[in-house]
Order: C-alpha cells, then structure tokens, then sequence
C-alpha cells in the first residue's frame, strides 16, 4: 500500500477524512471570510485591468467589478504595491503590472509542457503499466505538474502541486543530472541532504556518483530513497539549450518495478522524455 507523505504532494488512495476542528471563536472566522472576500474582489479588479488594454478608469473598473469607488481605489492601491497593475497619474489609467506579467508568462511555460507532454506521459503508462509524472524544478525542489495515472490497485499517487526532494526523488536526480556540473555542484552543496527512508543518499559524494552514473545511463533511480517500497525511474526534458526543463518518471511499487525491469524501463522513459523534448523544440544531449 502507498505510503502518506504529506510534504511531497505523495498520498494514498484512500485518506483518511481529518477531524474537523471545533471550538475556534467566531471572529476569526468573520475575519477569514472578509480576507477572502477581499482577495476575490481585488482579483476581479485585476481581471478588468488585464480586459481593457488600453489602461483603464477608476469609475470603469468600479462599476464593472460592482464595488463602490472608494473600495476599489483602495483594493487597485494594494495590487499597485505589490506590482500587480500600475497607475498612470497622467492619464488616471490603470494597467497591468509587471508581476501579474511574470505569473502569466510562468503559467503559460508550464501550460505548454504540460499539454505538449500528455501524448507521451499515456503512451508511457500504457508501454510502462506504471503511473507517469512531470515535474520541474523551483526554488531547490521539485514541483509536480502532473500525472498519468495508472490502472493498477496499487499505485503512487503525485499530485500535481507537490513537491519532493531534488536528492530523494527520481525527478529530482534526473534533473540533477542533467544540470552542467557547476550549477548542480551549487544546489547540492545549498541542500539539507535530509534522510527519509534506509537507502536516502545522504552525503554530497554519494549524491555526485549517483549524479555520474545517472548522466551516462540518460535516466535516474529513485530506489526507495523517497517513500520506502516506491521506486521510480526518471529521464529529463530538455530545452534548445539541452537544459532541462522538467523531468518525466514513471513510479510503482518496488515488487513490479524490480531490478529486472529497470534498463527496460529507463529506456522507455527515456524514449518519451525525448519525444517531449522534440515536441517543445528542445535538443536532447549528446549521450554517446
């Protein structure tokens, strides 16, 4: 059976419903929903803004978001600190800003990985019998964009939104690397090589010959590094640069992915990563 790791985005099928908390005063309630309240509407006044690309009026962007004046003013005023639109005093136009940019041309990157990749994150469940990933590297840890599932009973579950370790994840060696040698001799040395099972790689020489052998096999293992009875088995994704940009895994349970099965498996991970990779106009490395 899977195991429950909150942290990593990795649950079972089955959770447990949690209790639900009693006893909290009313006015932190009160209080949450007017921070909800408030985030909605300032939303909505971002959304009229990105609408109207011309710059937009205070009065306009009030009536259509059905806020009173004042209310707008003050929720545009906390975006505009924030960098989320900004304010032309000339014109008395607001526009959007520089940060709301960043957020969209991030959500579009990652859209078209995403979309560009599901052909052959199926194929690969169908080839693999296994559930597939993608995932991406962010801040020092990986971040899963989505998953195939697979048809099995048993099966691991990364839902897209977590996060697990560059050192304990089969992603997050594949991405390792594939990184050139200065940039992922800097992240490891940045890294809390924390122990999550037995087989955790916890040392910077451990990590580096894993990394080595990982580069001239073209695929990486996570051999219940992560969640003791999970393997996964994972290859990058790469840019027209030949950086990698995501990674793609297959993962199950170590009694179907036995050592047996990983070459076969890495191969078949690695055919469909450089599918992807095709697909989004990248160049795979070299690997001769």
């Amino acid at each position: 059976m899977r195991q429950h790791q909150p942290a990593s985005g990795r649950t079972t099928e089955h959770a447990a419903t949690p209790p639900r908390r009693r006893g909290r005063p009313a006015i932190h309630g009160i209080a949450a929903g007017r921070q909800v309240q408030s985030l909605a509407r300032a939303l909505a006044l971002l959304e009229e803004v990105a609408r109207i690309e011309r710059g937009a009026a205070l009065g306009d962007l009030a009536t259509s978001a059905g806020l009173a004046p004042s209310t707008a003013h003050r929720l545009l005023k906390s975006l505009e600190a924030a960098h989320f639109v900004s304010h032309d005093g000339a014109l008395g136009l607001w526009f959007v800003g520089v940060k709301a940019f960043n957020v969209g041309a991030a959500f579009l990157g990652a859209r078209d990985v995403v979309a560009l990749a599901r052909p052959a994150m199926r194929t690969l469940m169908e080839e693999s019998g296994e559930s597939v990933n993608l995932a991406a590297l962010e801040d020092g840890e990986v971040v899963f964009l989505a998953q195939v599932e697979c048809r099995q009973m048993m099966r691991a579950l990364s839902r897209p939104g977590g996060t697990a370790p560059l050192h304990a994840s089969g992603v997050g060696k594949a991405l390792l690397a594939a990184l050139p040698e200065d940039e992922a001799a800097r992240l490891i040395g940045a890294m809390k090589l924390l122990r999550y099972t037995a087989n955790t790689l916890v040392t910077s020489d451990a990590l580096a010959g894993d990394r080595a052998a990982a580069r001239v096999r073209g695929h990486a293992i996570d051999d219940e590094e992560f969640t003791p009875g999970l393997r996964c088995v994972a290859a990058a994704i790469h840019d027209e640069s030949s950086r990698p940009v995501a990674a793609l895994s297959l993962s199950g349970p170590s009694a179907r992915i036995t050592d047996g099965r990983i070459a076969e498996l890495g191969r078949l991970v690695r055919d469909q990563a450089d599918r992807i990779t095709q697909a989004i106009g990248g160049r795979a490395p070299d690997r001769r």
